[in-house]
């Protein structure tokens, strides 16, 4: 009692009270400043901010040409946001700088990111659970960078929750404390901006209403941790710019084919450099030479040395694009722990859905593809972690790339996750000096971050007329240099506001967009190509807008426009339009467009595309179109057949080839109608109004293969094959022969059998995973009893053995097959085997640019040149 008595004293009572009080008070106010806080906004963030114009293409040239009389203090080599943060820190100093890209700024790695600015919670695992120094200095590391690019381009770049669903209670502490020690390495004093924020918990209710598409299934909570994302190739230009600004010499398009070397120390001390859009060729004269080509730095360094062994081990990356309702509209989602122990990421982007990534080691290429094997791994690792109500369909894939990470390559590594992705400096006998890695260091504000804020767009909507999303993303990816966009917007086009009869079109006023469902302007390509040297549609539809990461489809049906305005802006011959149509092409066949080929794509680059050609303008390109008119009357041959080509000369007016194509689609209706193909095994059933709807997923021929191969594989069954009986527990198995025959019909298990015999229409790569993901919308009638049908609707295994399937249920799992598993393909009037394999998936998605028009612009303008030929004759 006398203890307590002493410890119970006023003063003790008040010392506690007072500390209580200050820990709460100061947890308080730390907590009601988190978050992130922004400049105070101004009246000047109202009004534009003074212009910049960077100097033209051709003077960066004539410069570098002229360095044999003037050197530089440094030539860097490579364009992606490694050597873009190089080139700004050493011109910021005062230092001379040169930096020339191979191929367009960003093109590469840093274009091709999973669009996040994070440290890494998979490596802050390692760093703590195998006690790896390196990977804990590579979190600290990330995170302090995160912290700068949120500083210095806040249009950019924003923080993002992120949650991490728990289905077993004991991970919760464990998620927990690493969110928190997350947090703790996030924190600096010297964050004065406080831009991160605090991770929590989150309940399984509250879990579900803030991401009500994922799985309830045993469900207990969630941690939600905040990590920076950004506009990676939008970033990337930013350094580039503002690298311009600072004094840098910069051109994309040149590359190093050679080193220069000094005779007597035999230091590096230049380059000889190509222009691959001329062929002109020069050098370039540095005190210093840094190679920061990323994945492509073994090359210069063997051009350095020819004995060099490699240093870099790449690794890829593989993302896909998926609609918006795929994801909440403000927040991500991490599965910790796939089906193969990879991480892989759910967030949602620029409107959209990313999902991804891979982690593999990879060789180095140019455009790497996404594999398809690679594409259908993502979607069953989304499938598993969503509501079993959401039918994940290949169909919904917008577009897939592949990124090549630059690792530094450790020859012990079992794989690329044992990697460190910190970077690593190299300096060479001769003095050329590499950095190869994850890397890259920046405090300047960058271009178009000093008058931005949130609320700009507001401004920009009341002074030009835009619509409000249009006006959002112009701020977001340009910051204060949406002013310079919109004034180009209003100097080259007209008032798109529009008086009627009966009422008045007031809004928009301006704001062309280059496609429909998007917010990107026709503008843009205009203030790109004069403001961020744009040389080619390649760099327009992938990095300096997005649309070909977001929707290849849409890239593909806005790709003639884009080529007609750099045309009118660059001086293009309708030649030089061709082939810049043709490499559009090629690009978005490695983000995802189905069916590119050089075969496919011939030498216009245009049939089967059902893309319109861009437009002749003046009597020299009239007269190069003529030409192509006819080199595409005679490509056209086997993709329209015959009837092309004599409609191209004009023998054979509205025949086109179309005879034989009609017979096979009546053939095929009347299949559908009657449900059999004259095989002797009876005249079917008639189909239900849903079967009906699955059968119009299917092309002409491919119900007769079917068909064909579902009957021989039911007749090879022979006795035990089951008929149906009553809808009871009790089987009733009717030997062939010995009872009352019914339709023919085959067990579950036989169902790849049956596809395997069906060749050309793409079911040879369906797995067996793929049947039981497809089986989720179908009702088998053949799964009698309850207990049976809970077996058949999971789809697993041994439960799938004794069921039996007739024809009409088959074709139901035929249809989720194409829905699920076989890509768009956007060709037209195409028999090969890869277009066949995925043409019948087009069923329209938000945004997914599905449904293409037949296109007889070419057939038409044949036929007209043909009768005009003749004409002149007679």
């Amino acid at each position: 009692m006398y203890r307590v008595r002493n410890i119970l004293t006023l003063r003790n009572i008040a010392l506690s009270t007072g500390t209580t009080a200050l820990v709460v008070g100061g947890g308080g106010y730390a907590y009601l400043n988190s978050g992130p806080v922004f400049e105070p906004s101004t009246l000047e963030n109202r009004r534009p901010p003074p212009p910049w114009t960077p100097p033209t293409r051709a003077t960066n040239l004539a410069k570098l040409a002229q360095s044999s009389s003037d050197e530089f203090d440094l030539l860097i080599v490579g364009g992606g946001a490694t050597g873009a943060g190089v080139a700004l820190d050493a011109a910021s100093r005062g230092l001379k700088v040169a930096l020339v890209e191979r191929d367009d700024f960003s093109a590469g790695t840093s274009s091709k990111s999973t669009k996040l600015v994070h440290g890494g919670v998979r490596y802050l695992q390692k760093a703590v659970f195998e006690l790896d120094y390196e990977q804990w200095k590579l979190v600290k590391e990330a995170l302090h960078e995160r912290r700068v690019f949120l500083e210095t381009a806040p249009y950019l770049s924003s923080m993002l929750p992120i949650m991490l669903p728990i289905y077993n209670w004991y991970q919760i502490p464990y998620y927990y404390a690493g969110c928190k020690l997350y947090d703790a390495l996030s924190s600096s004093p010297s964050n004065k901006t406080q831009h991160t924020q605090s991770s929590y918990l989150m309940s399984r209710s509250r879990a579900l209403e803030t991401f009500p598409m994922l799985k309830q299934q045993g469900l207990v909570g969630a941690v939600v941790y905040y990590d920076g994302q950004h506009n990676d190739s939008r970033m990337n230009i930013a350094l580039v710019m503002t690298a311009v600004r600072e004094g840098a010499v910069v051109a994309n398009y040149c590359e190093v084919t050679s080193l220069e070397k000094d005779q007597q120390t035999g230091k590096v001390n230049g380059a000889i450099v190509r222009d691959t859009l001329t062929g002109n060729s020069f050098t370039v004269k540095a005190k210093g030479v840094i190679n920061a080509t990323g994945p492509f730095s073994d090359s210069l360094l063997k051009m350095d040395n020819p004995n060099h062994e490699g240093i870099v081990q790449a690794s890829s990356g593989v993302h896909i694009t998926l609609p918006n309702y795929y994801s909440p509209r403000k927040m991500g989602l991490l599965d910790p722990s796939t089906s193969d122990g990879r991480v892989i990421f759910f967030l949602p982007w620029q409107g959209f859905t990313i999902a991804g990534t891979t982690d593999a080691k990879a060789s180095v290429t140019k455009d790497p593809v996404a594999s398809e094997e690679e594409i259908r791994w993502v979607l069953d690792e989304v499938r598993r972690y969503l509501s079993p109500d959401i039918k994940v369909r290949r169909g919904d894939v917008l577009s897939a790339w592949s990124g090549l990470r630059p690792l530094v390559r450790n020859p012990a590594a079992a794989d690329t996750q044992g990697l460190v992705r910190n970077h690593m400096i190299y300096v060479s006998p001769s003095g050329l000096l590499t950095i190869a890695g994850e890397s890259g260091r920046h405090t300047l504000k960058l271009l178009g971050s000093s008058a931005w804020h949130p609320n700009m767009f507001i401004s920009l909507i009341q002074r030009y007329g835009i619509e409000t999303d249009v006006a959002q993303h112009l701020a977001a990816d340009f910051g204060d240099r949406a002013w310079s966009v919109c004034e180009e917007m209003v100097e080259h086009e007209s008032s798109l506001s529009e008086k009627g009869g009966d009422g008045v079109k007031r809004w928009p006023v301006h704001g062309k967009r280059l496609v429909d469902g998007l917010p990107y302007l026709e503008a843009e390509i205009r203030y790109v190509i004069h403001n961020e040297y744009a040389l080619k549609p390649t760099d327009i539809l992938a990095r300096r807008t997005r649309l070909s990461f977001l929707n290849v489809q849409s890239a593909l049906e806005c790709l003639p426009r884009v080529v007609d305005i750099m045309g009118e802006e660059l001086g293009w011959t309708y030649t030089e339009k061709r082939m810049r149509m043709r490499e559009g092409v090629e690009f978005l066949g490695s983000m995802g467009l189905v069916g590119v080929s050089k075969a496919t794509i011939g030498t216009s680059g245009l049939v089967g595309f059902g893309i319109r050609e861009p437009e002749a303008r003046g009597f020299r390109q009239r007269v190069e179109r003529l030409g192509w008119d006819l080199v595409d009357g005679v490509w056209a041959v086997p993709v329209l057949g015959l009837g092309g080509l004599i409609g191209g000369l004009g023998l054979g007016l509205g025949l086109w080839g179309r005879s034989n194509r009609d017979s096979v689609d009546n053939r095929s209706a009347k299949e559908m109608k009657t449900g059999g193909i004259g095989t002797g095994t009876g005249t079917g059933t008639p189909t239900s109004s849903y079967s009906s709807y699955s059968r119009a997923k299917f092309e002409a021929g491919e119900m007769v293969a079917l068909k064909s191969a579902f009957v021989q594989v039911a007749r090879a069954r022979g006795a035990e094959i089951l008929t149906r009986g009553a809808e009871t527990e009790t089987e009733t198995l009717t030997m062939t022969g010995t009872g009352t025959p019914t339709e023919p019909k085959i067990f579950l298990s036989d169902i790849l059998t049956v596809l395997s015999q069906v060749s050309g229409y793409g079911y040879e790569d369906v797995k067996e995973k793929d049947v039981e993901y497809a089986l989720g919308d179908v009702v088998l009638t053949g799964a009698r009893g309850k207990k049976e049908k809970e077996k058949v609707k999971g789809g697993k295994g041994e439960a799938l053995k004794g069921v039996e399937v007739d024809w009409d249920e088959f074709v139901e799992i035929c249809g989720n097959l194409k829905e699920i598993s076989f890509a768009p393909d956007p060709r037209q009037n195409d028999n090969s085997k890869s277009s066949r394999m995925v043409m019948a998936s087009r069923i329209p998605v938000e945004k997914s640019g599905g449904g293409f028009k037949r296109n007889d612009t070419i057939l038409s303008r044949l036929i007209l040149l043909s009768l005009a030929l003749v004409f002149l004759l007679v």
